[in-house]
């Protein structure tokens, strides 16, 4: 024992006697153990024998040699009824054309176009490409004779921040035709391209600059650099803060109302995981207004129930004493007062959590196919394609049902949140997401927790300026079990007993959306670390799934979570919120998703139809004598009424109380076998709610959609979506308004478009930390076919039983399960998770060189941080 000594004692028993003794006491544990191994066997044997009615044999061992096994989960090849997407987002040759042409004709054009990474917000520079959908005749017309018709041309729609312009603007451009991949190889590929103001879809013809995205401009640096230095000494005695100790912010919108001004609301939080959760109760209002950082300014500052009109009051406040004080927070228990907003566990794991949970798996392979290149999917019946944009990610189109169009379009249009509080930053707040962009906010998938282990991945890719990113699992696709048969019935006669196992088709995709911010830079002042720029007031996950069933049904729902916004909790909070932490509420708020749905059932031509259940009182002529006097008439009963909306401005519409009634799209020049008109029912699922309030001036006109549960309206190429990516910052004289859509026009046997909503009124409380979940906070809608088969088509699935009654009731039921037997194998072991992020490329489509956690959160997030020590 080399550096140790051995101490020897008088005490110590001599080595032999010793060696003897712990002998002897090893064979007496042999013995023991040898007794013990052959009474637990005995007992085992005695269980076995007392329980053989149940189990009769050991099952097989489940990674037995003799046991196959199973399939890989790969999907079969999908063709196709036509050869080309024509929905599909632009490709890599589409983008180049798109680019290479912008590049030829900025000087021709008075683009004079900046690279958008190197931008400032006076230069010109493009924001975003993507494509831009085929009419609709078109586009049917393809589809209708695909081997001899040609597909639509292809355009893009290019949206350019010209603020290097005299009067600056955002505009809207189209551009193509684009050649295809043959042709833009040749030379003189971009011949045959042109470029013109898109306007015919929006309600103005240019986008007010104060109502511009955010961009990835710097000029806000020097603004911040020039406030902020004053305030170290203040944020550090107010909020104890300590060298090297973080604060950041979040800025409420919208920032302008009619394009007049661009400001926001700053509102402090303490920058660690789940800053969201941590306000400090201090808020800054700013103007931003204009492409001249020199102009922008620092408009009001709020503390403690006090509002300065200028910097200098605050500071004058402090400096003298006068400043009425929050208390401040105590550092021996600051690090714990911060660990509760992260994703680590708080309490010991549940009983047997230790095990992995039940998992899917397709024994005999999976049951859909894919087009991988076409991103064409098709499943028991149904068939669609997909597309991707960068406002608001997966869309669905030309969607089927047994070989017959049923949607021909399928997208979301807007995602709102409304807040209410008693301070600055959460009563001014309503954003729409669609302006931050869900697709561009879609992250990449977890295998095994977003989405099944066996699901099928799909990428998408959206492009800013010069730089395109591609997440690979933007998307999957996958077969579940619902755990519940879709019908079942017990009965006595032949074919009355049996049921029909339950499976959906899934499509599913997630966007975070929070922490934006358009500015980065460094400068050390001081100590105190303090990140600043304009980022979102909340960061909130939505999981957008579409669920395809066997009798025709589709679920479109749509699930939320993420950090809550955190208000910065004192009494005068109670009635717009739930406190949840010593110094932190979470604050009420609606969210309303709208959709856009074009159905089309049994052809294009369809009406809208509403049904409602009321309360009748009649007479009945069979009833008399002592039938009268007891329990016969009058007759109080339901009754039905149909009623075809013949005008748009009839056709927005609340669902009816207490569920009495709906409204379906139908076709009243086709019928079903009995002569009923064929129709597909719009139906509430969770949580059928619209927006609480109206007649806000952060959403007067610009989210008009949301009053309503459902609206239809006749379908136009002119009026393709419900809202646009600047209506968020331009509620008095948005780009879309909504209430335009509905202008008298009879909608009796007309193409259609339903605009259904979703959402929730969410009163968070300390169950949504640290994030809401996705079982309750969802909401959904259903549509479902009335009429339109003359049976329930999920009857001829083979995946079901019929069980015939014995004759002695002692016998077992004979079966018939149409011959489909459960698959038995070995399942493969889930692949090792590897999780990556998007990858980004520049221009001549090489990936750039990786960045650190902190450069891909600001990318990810729109998120540009900027660190500065003061």
């Amino acid at each position: 024992m080399d550096g140790y000594e051995l101490i020897e004692s008088k005490h110590d028993l001599p080595r032999a006697t010793t060696t003897a003794n712990r002998q002897t006491r090893r064979a007496r544990r042999i013995k023991l153990s040898i007794l013990s191994t052959f009474a637990i066997a005995l007992f085992g044997l005695l269980y076995l024998y007392q329980t053989r009615s149940t189990v009769d044999t050991f099952p097989e061992p489940i990674f037995s040699s003799t046991l196959p096994q199973c399939p890989a989960p790969h999907a079969r090849f999908a063709k196709a009824p036509a050869p080309r997407n024509i929905w599909a987002p632009l490709s890599k040759s589409e983008v180049t054309a798109v680019r290479g042409y912008l590049d030829s004709h900025k000087a021709s054009r008075d683009l004079n176009l900046t690279n958008a990474d190197d931008a400032a917000v006076s230069d010109n520079f493009i924001y975003g490409i993507e494509i831009y959908y085929p009419p609709k005749d078109a586009a049917l017309a393809y589809l209708a004779d695909p081997e001899s018709a040609d597909p639509p041309e292809r355009y893009a729609r290019v949206t350019i921040h010209h603020g290097g312009w005299e009067v600056p603007v955002v505009r809207d451009y189209l551009v193509g035709p684009l050649p295809d991949d043959s042709q833009h190889s040749k030379q003189g590929g971009l011949e045959g391209i042109g470029m013109r103001q898109l306007t015919e879809i929006y309600h103005r013809p240019d986008i007010p600059f104060n109502a511009r995205g955010f961009d990835r401009s710097k000029e806000i640096n020097a603004f911040l650099a020039r406030i902020m230095p004053p305030f170290s000494p203040v944020l550090q005695d107010l909020f104890g803060a300590v060298p090297n100790s973080t604060l950041t912010n979040g800025a409420s919108g919208p920032f302008s109302f009619d394009g007049g001004f661009r400001r926001t609301w700053l509102s402090w939080r303490i920058n660690t995981p789940g800053n969201f959760l941590h306000p400090v109760g201090f808020w800054m209002y700013i103007d931003f207004s204009g492409t001249d950082p020199g102009t922008w300014k620092l408009l009001k500052i709020l503390y403690n129930r006090q509002v300065f009109r200028s910097q200098e009051a605050f500071l004058e406040a402090w400096g003298n004493g006068s400043l009425k004080r929050l208390p401040k927070p105590d550092e021996d228990k600051k690090e714990d007062n911060l660990r509760w907003s992260t994703r680590r566990p708080v309490g010991p794991p549940p009983d047997l959590d230790h095990l992995p949970g039940p998992r899917s798996v397709s024994f005999a392979g999976l049951r859909f196919r894919v087009d991988r290149e076409q991103q064409y999917i098709s499943w028991m019946g149904w068939s669609m394609y997909l597309g991707f944009e960068r406002d608001m990610g997966l869309n669905l189109w030309d969607v089927r049902i047994r070989g017959e169009r049923l949607l021909y379009q399928l997208q979301p249009q807007e995602a709102m949140g409304h807040y209410a509080g008693n301070d600055p930053g959460q009563s001014t707040l309503a954003w729409m997401d669609r302006y931050f962009g869900m697709g561009d906010a879609a992250s990449s998938l977890i295998p095994g927790y977003d989405c099944p282990h066996e699901a099928v991945y799909l990428p998408a890719t959206t492009h800013f300026g010069q730089t395109s990113t591609t997440r690979d699992r933007a998307i999957c696709i996958f077969e579940q079990d619902i755990g519940r048969p879709i019908s079942r019935h017990v009965g006595w006669e032949d074919g009355e007993f049996g049921a029909t196992r339950g499976y959906v088709l899934t499509v599913r995709s997630v966007s975070t959306v929070g922490n934006y911010e358009f500015s980065e830079s460094e400068s050390i002042l001081n100590h105190l670390t303090l990140n600043w720029g304009i980022l979102s007031y909340h960061s909130a996950l939505l999981q957008f799934e579409y669920n395809f069933h066997m009798d025709g049904t589709i679920e479109v729902r749509l699930s939320a979570s993420g950090y809550i916004q955190g208000g910065f909790w004192e009494d005068t909070q109670d009635a717009y919120g739930s406190r949840i932490r010593d110094h932190t509420m979470g604050s009420l708020h609606d969210h309303v998703i709208n959709f856009k749905v074009d159905l089309d059932v049994a052809g294009r031509n369809n009406s809208f139809m509403q049904t409602t259940m009321k309360q009748e009182s009649m007479d009945q002529p069979w009833f008399d004598g002592d039938d009268e006097e007891e329990w016969g008439n009058p007759v109080i009963q339901q009754k039905i009424t149909r009623t075809i909306i013949e005008n748009e401005d009839d056709a927005r519409v609340k669902y009816p109380t207490n569920m009495q009634g709906g409204y379906a799209i139908v076709n009243q020049d086709e019928f079903n076998r009995w002569g009923v008109m064929k129709g597909y029912s719009i139906i509430p699922g969770y949580s059928p709610i619209h927006a609480t309030v109206v007649g806000s001036k952060r959403n007067l006109h610009n989210a008009n959609w949301a009053h309503h549960n459902l609206a239809v309206s006749k379908r136009k190429e002119n009026e393709p979506s419900s809202s646009t990516m600047w209506n968020s910052q331009l509620p008095g004289a948005p780009p879309v308004d909504f209430d335009l859509f509905f202008d008298g026009e009879n909608i009796t046997q007309e193409d259609l478009v339903a605009w259904i909503n979703v959402g929730t009124h969410h009163l968070p409380g300390s169950g949504d930390t640290p994030n809401t979940k996705t079982n309750t906070a969802a909401s959904s809608f259903f549509l479902t076919p009335l009429n339109y088969f003359d049976y329930d088509i999920s009857i001829d699935s083979t995946n079901a039983i019929i069980l015939t009654a014995p004759e002695n009731p002692n016998d077992a039921y004979e079966y018939d399960d149409h011959g489909v037997s459960d698959a038995h194998c070995a399942p493969q072991p889930p692949a090792k998770l590897v999780y990556l992020g998007p990858q980004e490329m520049d221009g001549d489509w090489k990936i750039l060189k990786g960045a650190g956690v902190a450069e891909r959160r600001r990318k990810a997030e729109k998120y540009h941080r900027i660190p500065m020590e003061l």
